[in-house]
């Protein structure tokens, strides 16, 4: 069994509720892929690339399953659609109901046109970097030889970024896990 870090974000109203019930309820809903064996907390974190948005919730959860990547990433895709995502419609980085991305599964490093994994834009996500430290600051990026820490590091040192980008929301059905 390997652990898969999965990437969650939302910045619009979903079925489930408010982004951040959103997440709470995907959560759940990974469990039919795996065991959620930890969660970050929730951040509030200002939009990349289409910045005409609301915030986003973001946070990163372990997820110990027996999928292969692309049975996970299909399970993430369908989750993604029962919130009401549609990756097929729009633009790139606008709006949505919910974001699922593999960021890390186990030590593998797989480039395929439609799976990639490190996630090809870890490294340059402080909203990804900081949830992803929170719960396993330690862990080796395969392929780098560098661990998340020094990535985040990395991105506040050589960048703009500021850490007001990424704020801890308290949110009890999240933390009551």
């Amino acid at each position: 069994m390997r652990t898969a870090y999965i990437g969650m974000g939302a910045n619009l109203a979903s079925l489930a509720g408010a982004p951040e019930a959103t997440l709470a309820a995907a959560a759940l809903r990974l469990e039919s892929l795996g065991r959620v064996v930890r969660r970050s907390s929730l951040y509030n974190t200002e939009p990349v690339g289409y910045a005409s948005q609301p915030r986003f919730v973001n946070a990163v959860v372990a997820l110990e399953t027996e999928l292969s990547p692309h049975e996970l990433l299909d399970g993430l895709l369908a989750i993604e659609k029962e919130f009401g995502r549609d990756r097929a419609a729009g633009v790139v980085n606008k709006p949505r109901t919910l974001d699922l991305d593999i960021l890390l599964f186990g030590d593998l490093e797989i480039s395929e046109p439609n799976i990639r994994i490190p996630h090809p834009r870890l490294a340059k996500r402080a909203f990804v970097l900081v949830p992803l430290c929170e719960i396993t600051a330690k862990v080796l990026v395969p392929g780098s030889g560098v661990s998340v820490t020094q990535l985040l590091a990395n991105l506040l040192k050589g960048s703009k970024v500021a850490f007001d980008t990424v704020v801890r929301l308290p949110y009890d059905t999240w933390e009551a896990r």
